[in-house]
């Protein structure tokens, strides 16, 4: 325990530590002594609602030139909604039964309780299951496929399911009971869906005066929310959640038209982008899943913004975000699985898969610089619902070797695609042990892949965030770093010496557990040379290569098809296994892929490794 609290202290800081303490004496005190609570309640009255504007229309045109098959999946997936079976993480139905119940989670089939305060609920309940299930439908971002089947269809069964879920939402979920009132980032998430719906719904001239005292009422209470427990997005959690409450605290300031409060929150707003955004452009969550949370999060700042008349002027760190996910992307939208990826896509209004980045980092870029990053394409749709229209010059930007030292990556480009390789010198809370995995892309594949996240309340999440899962090395019974439950990381680890040019990289990871990892990467004529060096006190170390291809060894060569078709092999004097393995695209999803194992021995407690590969162009 000592140990532990010298880590908080040393690592997250005293003030982190002792607001951490402060709040959970606030969850005791209101646990105890239930009058507590209103201590911390702000009465707050929304007198308009009119935040958003579009250019219906112009929208309507843009999605009734899809392909057939993409126009046939947004009204298919509104269907179902409107029965209550909601795509959950972009990629599983959920069946919360007609009428929704909004307290179930349909994986388990239990009910969590609407009639205790939400602070007597526990986050993580084995028998329940995990939270971000029964959440997902009372993020209300289904309602983002009704507006959508409605201006391609012109069926008003869409806009009266909206009508009517959004009516059953706020008579079985009383303020401030149940568990869809936990968390201010839902809060806020359900009253940007809801807000947005609403206003298109209201351009076509269909909606009611009990339309607009419901969303009226939902605003109001989501706002409570927020405005009751900012303290722990802000102080202790200090993430996405901190930047999705800010958001929540403009749009419930401008609904109360209450223009100091619009103000500070912009303020608050631009002082956490120049904390959780480098200047190179990397996001202190390790994570590109919630670096482009957060992204989406901004975009609808800037939309708030045509009607606040304040804008973000963080400006630069945001760009260079861009641009840093940019070079990490493969030519079809996607990045590496870096970090924690619990399958959120906030806002989705897009017919781009889950995985493509293009949607989000086109319109932040446009928003931003007034130039598309990418040529016209499905993509942006996104750019209409957050700006205005689609007409901008491009950029011309190229992808290309990059070193990104601040933000810990180093990406190599080849013909036919490249290898990332990630290195941090952790400035705030680390996530997964990953240091100094590679990703590797050539001609479309993840050759070399990130095993992602699955679920934070599951053993196989806990599994896939571990030294294992990642393409490193792993020494018997020691983790790169220690963690606490599922997101307390501690005794981080410390990056060493750091060499980067555009053929080569060298870079050195010390684990406060008892060894030392070094890896140099040289771009060959061919593809890679890796070289490792490990130091510790072990008889053995394992190299790992996850990879979705079919493996095929031979005399020390490791060989990787894609549907017949060689893609790399690997030569290593190491010995070679093939594992059984797992990796999730999409949370709550996994699918079974090839796990490389080489093991070298030590002597004399160091290891010398090497990994020649060679690209088949």
């Amino acid at each position: 325990m000592i140990k532990i609290i010298k880590s908080l202290l040393t690592e997250y800081g005293l003030k982190w530590t002792l607001n951490r303490g402060l709040y959970s004496v606030k969850l005791k005190l209101m646990s105890k002594i239930p009058a507590v609570e209103r201590l911390f309640e702000k009465n707050v009255s929304v007198k308009r609602i009119d935040l958003f504007d579009y250019d219906i229309g112009l929208i309507k045109r843009f999605l009734e030139n899809l392909e057939e098959e993409k126009r046939i999946k947004i009204v298919s997936t509104a269907d179902k909604a409107i029965n209550g079976i909601i795509t959950g993480f972009s990629s599983i139905e959920l069946d919360y039964g007609n009428p929704i119940n909004w307290h179930l989670n349909p994986l388990t089939g239990v009910k969590s309780r609407r009639d205790v305060k939400w602070y007597l609920i526990p986050d993580f309940n084995p028998e329940a299951g995990d939270i971000k299930v029964v959440w997902e439908a009372s993020r209300l971002a289904h309602f983002f496929y009704f507006a959508r089947a409605y201006l391609i269809t012109g069926d008003k069964k869409y806009y009266e399911a909206f009508s009517n879920q959004l009516e059953d939402w706020l008579k079985n979920n009383l303020y401030s009971y149940g568990i869809n009132y936990k968390c201010g980032q839902e809060a806020t998430l359900r009253m940007i869906n809801t807000l947005m719906t609403y206003a298109v719904f209201k351009s076509c001239g269909i909606t009611t005066k009990k339309d607009k005292d419901n969303v009226t009422k939902l605003a109001e209470l989501s706002y409570k929310k927020v405005l009751s427990n900012f303290f722990y997005a802000h102080k202790c959690i200090r993430n996405n959640h901190t930047f999705s409450e800010i958001c929540g605290l403009i749009i419930g300031a401008w609904c109360c038209e209450d223009k100091a409060g619009v103000k500070r929150a912009y303020k608050l707003m631009d002082a956490e982008i120049r904390n959780q955004f480098l200047k190179d452009g990397g996001f202190t969550q390790y994570s590109f899943n919630y670096q482009r949370f957060t992204l989406q999060i901004l975009e609808c700042v800037y939309k708030i913004s045509e009607k606040t008349g304040i804008y973000i002027t963080e400006k630069e760190r945001i760009k260079n975000s861009i641009l840093l996910l940019y070079q990490v992307q493969d030519e079809n939208g996607f990045v590496p699985n870096y970090g924690s990826n619990d399958g959120s896509l906030i806002f989705p209004v897009t017919s781009c898969e889950y995985g493509d980045y293009r949607p989000v980092l086109n319109t932040m870029y446009t928003l931003i610089e007034g130039k598309r990053l990418y040529s016209p394409g499905d993509y942006d749709e996104e750019l209409l619902w957050f700006g205005s229209q689609t007409v901008f010059p491009e950029a011309n930007l190229k992808r290309e070797s990059s070193s990104f030292n601040d933000s810990g990556f180093y990406i190599f480009r080849h013909n036919g695609g490249f290898i990332m390789c990630c290195l941090q010198n952790f400035k705030s809370r680390p996530a997964h042990m990953d240091q100094l995995h590679i990703d590797l892309w050539h001609k479309g594949i993840n050759v070399f892949c990130d095993s992602g996240t699955y679920s934070y309340a599951s053993k196989m999440g806990k599994v896939l965030s571990s030294t294992v899962a990642h393409n490193t090395v792993k020494l018997p019974g020691i983790e790169q770093m220690n963690k606490i439950g599922p997101f307390l990381v501690t005794d981080w680890t410390k990056r060493g010496d750091v060499r980067y040019t555009k053929n080569s990289f060298w870079g050195a990871m010390i684990s406060k557990n008892g060894y030392k990892h070094t890896r140099n990467i040289e771009k060959t004529e061919y593809g890679y040379m890796i070289t490792d060096e490990v130091i510790g006190d072990r008889d053995y170390c394992e190299f790992y290569f996850h990879t979705p291809c079919e493996v095929k060894i031979d005399n020390g060569v490791f060989h990787l098809y894609n549907k017949g078709e060689i893609i790399c092999s690997v030569n290593t004097e190491g010995n070679i296994e093939v594992k059984k393995a797992y990796r999730s695209l999409y949370y709550l999803r996994k699918d079974e892929i090839n796990c490389v194992s080489v093991r070298y021995k030590m002597h004399d407690k160091k290891c010398i490794a090497t990994f020649d590969i060679k690209l088949n162009v």
